[in-house]
């Protein structure tokens, strides 16, 4: 069953939102455009949604969240749906990759695997729906029952970033729709298309209208009215530091809970007694794979002085064949950057890297490529002779540029990699399970990669130290996000005690 547009043809296809159930036009038809990274096509035209649309959209949620089919439906049915859901997604998994490709120039190598593993989140949290439970206290008052309940929310927003629109929307929409919460959805400007066809899987498995609704728009114009919208019970967000803080602010003058995944500055540690193939692979995956757009990336390589020369001399050459190319090729490894505001952001991290004296050791300038006339592209870049006090070393790039930093023993490695005000991400690459087991311990960050990087599952909760983030995604810790506990006090007492003193 495939229930997605068609690819486009030339001509670009027209979105409209979905609010209350109903797919509607931005206020006076205003659209803005979705440009293919690769290609360089404009091939799709958005709703440009405002506060008419962020009003209709919060109404909805919040009418849908206080009746109606949903805050009626048993925990088990609303996992049914989701499982349904699940089932759609596998169903037009390909559909799905191909838009997320197309709008954000990710691999189809990566994006068809993520996006059929995304089925996983709404099968794993629909069989966890009916399995919320409270508890009944032993109080230490005579004649009284005392019980918790756990209660959703309410309406929740969820403000998605460009660089895996669907695979971070799972992670905040799927506990929240097990904890029996309502969504409104904000994707980013660049990648709205990808929620959009989604939005049609949430239709054709059966959710009740106004459980999920999408608005595509602009930070200031839907996102801020979005977050200090009054139905609005709960702000997830992903996405950088500097927009985090911003959402946080807005959200506590509402005294509004927050889940907030934000930047890193990942450091990959690799010690002189690993496996060197492996390390030099897991040092690629850490930076180039997704094209350094991703929050976890390994963007500082600690290296330890006793092989540094062996390892840049092997990671070199090895990240030299990286294959540039279309996206949608599956022999592709390297996409394009998906924003232009991001490519020169890329470029210029790269020249504030030369000026602090670092050295380009690999790449370091736009790449041409075959069949794109987008102009899009930066070549993986190494930097070698990087202090950690460099900005380059500091600052997230969200691009293909890795900074290679020594380190002379375990202490120092621990002190280097802290040094930072990110802690999302971390990875070891070591043989000795004591060295494993101490500098996991040691380094504060929220997930930890021994041997691997990049990994990540929906029955494992992520999320980050520091101004990496507050809150935890995936995992049974996901859905505590998205509830809250009620004390239920019930007297047995034959008779009423003083009503002037404290019980």
């Amino acid at each position: 069953m495939t229930v997605l547009t068609p690819k486009s043809s030339l001509t670009p296809v027209k979105y409209k939102a979905y609010i209350g159930g109903e797919w509607v036009e931005a206020a006076g038809g205003a659209t803005f455009e979705s440009e293919d990274p690769f290609s360089g096509d404009i091939w799709a035209l958005v709703p440009r949604c405002g506060k008419a649309e962020v009003d209709a959209a919060a109404d909805a949620a919040h009418k849908a969240f206080v009746s109606g089919a949903w805050p009626t439906m048993t925990a088990t049915a609303r996992g049914q749906l989701m499982h349904r859901l699940g089932d759609l997604i596998l169903q037009n998994a390909e559909h799905l990759a191909e838009i997320e490709v197309r709008d954000n120039g990710k691999l189809m190598a990566e994006m068809l695997g993520q996006v059929k593993y995304l089925a996983q989140w709404y099968y794993y949290f629909g069989g966890l729906a009916d399995k919320i439970e409270g508890a009944v206290i032993p109080i230490d008052k005579p004649s009284v029952l005392n019980y918790t309940r756990r209660e959703p929310l309410g309406a929740c927003a969820m403000i998605v970033p460009w660089n895996s629109p669907l695979l971070l929307l799972s992670w905040k929409l799927a506990p929240a729709l097990a904890a029996g919460n309502t969504a409104v959805v904000k994707p980013s400007e660049f990648t709205s298309c990808s929620t959009l066809e989604f939005a049609k899987l949430i239709e054709a498995a059966g959710f009740p209208p106004g459980v999920f609704n999408v608005v595509t728009g602009f930070g200031a114009e839907t996102g801020e009215p979005l977050v200090s919208h009054p139905k609005i019970a709960k702000v997830a967000f992903t996405g950088g530091d500097a927009s985090g803080k911003r959402v946080y602010q807005t959200a506590a003058g509402h005294l509004k809970p927050v889940t907030l995944e934000l930047g890193g500055k990942s450091p990959n540690i690799v010690f002189d007694d690993c496996v060197i193939d492996d390390a030099v692979k897991g040092a690629v995956s850490g930076i180039f794979a997704a094209s350094g757009q991703t929050c976890i990336a390994g963007s500082r390589l600690l290296v330890q002085q006793s092989i540094h020369d062996e390892f840049v001399d092997r990671l070199v050459k090895f990240a030299g064949t990286a294959k540039l190319g279309d996206p949608r090729l599956m022999t592709t490894q390297v996409g394009p950057i998906t924003t232009r505001p991001q490519h020169k952001k890329v470029l210029d991290y790269i020249a504030v890297g030369q000026q602090e004296g670092a050295t380009i050791a690999l790449g370091g300038k736009p790449a041409e490529v075959e069949g794109s006339r987008s102009g899009l592209f930066v070549q993986p870049s190494i930097f070698t002779g990087v202090s950690n006090r460099m900005r380059i070393a500091q600052e997230e790039i969200f691009g293909p540029v890795l900074s290679i930093i020594p380190f002379k023993d375990e202490d120092e490695a621990v002190a280097i990699a802290n040094d930072t005000i990110y802690g999302l991400a971390a990875g070891v690459w070591t043989q000795s399970i004591r060295r494993a087991i101490n500098v996991s311990n040691n380094v504060r960050a929220g997930t930890v990669w021994v041997n691997t990087y990049r990994a990540v599952s929906y029955m494992s909760p992520f999320g980050g130290y520091k101004n990496s983030g507050i809150g935890r995604e995936s995992g049974l810790h996901a859905i505590d996000e998205y509830l809250q506990t009620k004390s239920v006090w019930i007297n047995t007492a034959l008779e009423t005690p003083n009503p002037f003193a404290l019980r």
